[in-house]
């Protein structure tokens, strides 16, 4: 279904441009003045709002504020001439999405900016229903991600979940291999049993043992009772191996033989007991490389390697970063009891930018950090970069300034002048280019660089 877009302005010629513009991808509802916008928008939940600012009988800045009452996460647009800007740009902090300036430049713009908040709109509305379905599948954990790479993840996880098998889950640190093993766990035939996990690379090899086999009384200094351990516990559900490539040998042994034989020995004992546990392991290494090394038992890993999954890293999942960020904003604000957000578009370049190497869980900590130390408010591209380590684009540099003192109006005039020109040559005149460097809208910066005649048409 496509996305609904409320269009609210008096001006005949720009309703009917944005409507032509969008028609392909939209449904556009025009209203021209407040009163119609107030009966559009209680009759339809509309994805995204473009509001004049100057309406015959309304400000378009206090009608927005009145919808976002009614929807706080409404997405949406203020569009503005030259002499509104500084209002426009105090409603971005407040959580406008972004605004617009009129006459508009450069159509390609206005639907980059256009989707781009439709895209957040539909990242709030997928973790809401996220969330609905979490309701109903109360032991499934959430695995937040539309892209291609994880729908294709999910769709063979749905397919081997139900199945006695062994699984393999591999993926770099902070991919949640072991969300996705909850997740299995979750849509097994084993979900009403246990289900036990344990890292094997933050243990020593002394206390994974007991804590594999368990022990009796007596087996060793400390062992003070008998306690089962989880093979045993895990009978009938599923054990998780997390980071099963730091498994020592002797383990890697011990733990060929348990899913050979279904049976095992309490340390300290000589006792058989059987098991039957299906086993799910994880690893941030490449298995078959740790077998040419010699570090990995090569028959351990053909007895494990049944169905292997590989999770993409955050920087393949395309559009998922911004879906994450949502999530990762709502449950923050919260837990901590704030009203942080939305992202602005400077924001949102910043973070899709970002090559995120620790992954979720480095932007999950990200998001956490921001909410904490920010006061409510949306959230800029400037309130990540000091918490989140994002290298945020430098401006060029450009020629000191003559040695005459200049007016402050002046000054700031040739500097803007002089910055533009030499960004313009370090992107090879592409002005998109100097939109995310700068984080000014590319409408509002070919504006400016019409003005100071730096460029002269689209």
């Amino acid at each position: 279904m496509l996305p609904k877009i409320l269009v609210v302005d008096d001006d005949r010629y720009t309703r009917t441009l944005i409507e032509q513009l969008m028609r392909k991808s939209a449904q556009v509802h025009l209203a021209a003045d407040g009163q119609a916008a107030r009966e559009a928008f209680a009759a339809t939940d509309f994805n995204l709002v473009l509001m004049d600012q100057r309406l015959p009988k309304d400000k378009g800045l206090e009608l927005l504020r009145e919808f976002r009452l009614q929807r706080p996460k409404l997405a949406a647009i203020l569009i503005t001439g030259h002499a509104d800007v500084r209002d426009a740009v105090a409603a971005v902090r407040e959580g406008l999405f972004d605004y617009l300036t009129k006459p508009f430049e450069d159509l390609e713009a206005l639907e980059a900016v256009i989707g781009k908040a439709l895209e957040l709109d539909r990242a709030y509305r997928e973790i809401d229903a996220l969330r609905h379905q979490l309701v109903a599948q109360s032991d499934v954990p959430e695995v937040v991600g539309q892209s291609p790479a994880m729908a294709r993840l999910l769709g063979q996880i749905r397919q081997v979940a139900g199945l006695d098998t062994t699984v393999l889950l591999e993926g770099e640190s902070g991919t949640g291999k072991d969300v996705i093993a909850k997740m299995t766990h979750a849509l097994s035939r084993r979900a009403s049993r246990p289900y036990l996990e344990v890292n094997c690379g933050g243990l020593p090899e002394s206390l994974l043992e007991s804590l594999l086999f368990g022990y009796e009384k007596g087996a060793f200094t400390g062992a003070s009772q008998t306690t089962p351990g989880f093979f045993e516990k895990a009978n009938g559900g599923n054990l998780f191996l997390d980071e099963i490539a730091d498994m020592s040998p002797k383990l890697q042994s011990s733990l060929l033989r348990v899913l050979q034989d279904h049976s095992f020995c309490r340390i300290g004992s000589t006792q058989p007991r059987t098991t039957d546990f299906r086993l799910i392991c994880a690893t941030n290494r490449s298995l078959s490389g740790e077998v040419k090394a010699g570090r990995f038992r090569e028959d351990l890993f053909y007895r494990i390697n049944v169905v292997a999954l590989r999770l993409p890293p955050l920087r393949e999942r395309d559009g998922d970063i911004l879906r994450l960020a949502v999530h990762f904003l709502d449950h923050y604000n919260a837990r901590f009891g704030k009203q942080c957000g939305p992202f602005t578009p400077a924001a949102v370049r910043a973070l899709e930018a970002c090559q995120w190497p620790g992954n979720v869980r480095e932007l999950q900590h990200c998001i956490e950090r921001v909410v904490a130390l920010q006061s409510d408010g949306a959230i800029d591209a400037t309130h990540l970069s000091p918490t989140c380590d994002l290298q945020l684009a430098t401006p060029t540099e450009v020629p000191p300034g003559p040695a005459t003192p200049l007016a402050y109006q002046q000054a700031r005039t040739e500097f803007e002048r002089d910055y533009l020109h030499r960004l313009l040559q370090t992107a090879n005149g592409n002005i998109s280019e100097v939109a995310r460097i700068s984080g000014i809208p590319r409408q509002n910066l070919y504006v400016r660089m019409k003005r100071w005649g730096i460029v002269t048409e689209p």
